[in-house]
């Protein structure tokens, strides 16, 4: 019998570890290629690692809520013979390497980072530490004594990366580039808030009185990252929101037209959010300063326009997966890849790197049958559209024989944006801007 070594995968450029989250096979089970062995979590999302062998698992390298680092051996399978095994799987994923020169950021005021890490005996103490966590703490200099005194948000009250950066944070009163493991991008994102740091809201003592017959129910992992991220975004960013009425009625009869003959062509269907992403990628060539982070007192202009759209999971938590280069691609390509991102956020299949690096958020409130919303802002962006529900309304035209009251398909548009960079007029003329596309559309385009 051979043995052979499953390896926590390489989950894209900016993600070093994972959370196990669930054992889905125990020790002693047998297990069929592709099945999920375990699920794992980054503070991204939740996934599933599968297995690229047939046999039975004798050893589990990681309890559950241990924290491994990509490339680690997390479990160990049992195969019928030494060929079984797939000799390019065992190969290790090198994990990211600490360089000893900080990235920098073009255009980007950078802070200084010491050269000099700290050596600290981490053996020494009862608290469980992420090899990531260590490596920060080593390049800021924090001694062991002081890292024990850091209250973490993790489970079991483990400190995870957040924790330290917050803390980082409170300290300097910016956010440090610290984690140089990390690609640019994900530096700029996880920096952008310089807002004083706050306690996260889930670990708030809370005084609310309860009755005996009232149920508590302890937040999911998801649901307090969620909720740390709102509170965040609202003490980020001043919130303003502005709204558009449309008339989408040609839209509307188009899509009837097209959606048999585009299902049976394309083996997709056709859903409204594709046009609506189309829409809002257009807009924002025509007003790029909606497509901007901020860091400090800087605004980062941003290159691409990756559009990501707000999924709502079965277990009622939001995602948000990203269509990269949005304005790139055609209607047909961006049916397909929003089909293929809703459909796999479902069953937890997105892979971290698909959550990442969205400049603009998108949000249909109206497949919930909402004819509007005030949505909050998914930081580091600074605006979020929400699309309403469509509804037939009575609406006057405007006709060369003068004004007729007709039946129409009418929906609400509002944008949600950071009032630090985004300004009434812009935020205005760009919701305006989408209506306009979705109310110019054209009953005869060829699809």
């Amino acid at each position: 019998m051979a043995q052979y070594e499953l390896l926590l995968p390489k989950m894209g450029e900016s993600v070093a570890e994972a959370t196990v989250i669930k054992w889905v096979k125990q020790i002693g089970d047998s297990i069929d290629l592709d099945d999920t062995i375990l699920e794992i979590a980054t503070d991204k999302v939740d996934s599933e690692v599968p297995s690229p062998v047939v046999g039975k698992l004798v050893k589990q390298l990681f309890k559950e809520d241990e924290v491994a680092q990509v490339g680690d051996v997390i479990a160990i399978i049992e195969t019928e013979a030494a060929n079984d095994v797939v000799e390019e799987e065992k190969t290790p994923v090198s994990a990211p390497v600490i360089e000893e020169k900080p990235e920098t950021i073009p255009g980007i005021a950078q802070l200084p980072v010491e050269k000099q890490a700290v050596q600290t005996d981490f053996s020494s103490s009862e608290r469980f530490y992420s090899p990531l966590v260590k490596s920060i703490a080593a390049q800021e200099n924090i001694s062991l004594a002081e890292l024990n005194s850091i209250k973490g948000s993790g489970a079991d009250g483990r400190l995870n990366k957040d924790d330290l950066l917050n803390y980082i944070s409170s300290k300097t009163g910016t956010k440090a580039a610290v984690n140089t493991q990390e690609k640019s991008e994900s530096i700029v994102e996880a920096k952008a808030d310089t807002a004083p740091s706050q306690t996260p809201a889930v670990n708030k003592t809370s005084t609310t009185s309860v009755s005996g017959g009232d149920e508590i129910i302890e937040m999911d992992r998801m649901r307090k990252l969620i909720a740390d991220h709102m509170v965040m975004s609202k003490s980020t960013s001043p919130h303003v929101t502005s709204f558009v009425e449309a008339d989408v009625t040609n839209l509307v009869l188009w899509r009837n037209k097209v959606k048999n003959s585009f299902e049976k062509r394309e083996n997709e269907k056709i859903t409204f959010t594709p046009i609506f992403v189309e829409a809002v990628a257009k807009a924002i060539k025509d007003f790029p300063m909606i497509n901007v982070s901020v860091n400090g007192t800087q605004i980062i202009k941003k290159s691409n326009i990756n559009i990501g759209m707000a999924a709502a999971l079965p277990s009622g938590n939001l995602i948000v997966p990203v269509i990269r280069n949005a304005d790139q691609l055609n209607l047909v390509g961006l049916t397909k890849a929003v089909n293929d991102l809703a459909a796999r956020a479902r069953v937890s299949k997105l892979k971290p790197d698909e959550t990442q690096g969205g400049t603009f958020t998108l949000t249909n409130v109206g497949s919930f049958g909402n004819v509007m919303g005030t949505p909050i802002i998914n930081q580091p962006q600074v605006a979020i559209l929400a699309v309403g529900a469509i509804k037939k309304k009575p609406a006057v035209l405007e006709t060369e024989h003068g004004d007729v009251i007709a039946i129409r398909h009418m929906m609400f548009l509002s944008l949600s944006y950071d009032h630090r960079v985004v300004d009434g007029s812009l935020g205005g003329m760009f919701v305006r801007r989408v209506a306009d596309y979705l109310e110019n559309w054209d009953f005869n385009r060829e699809i």
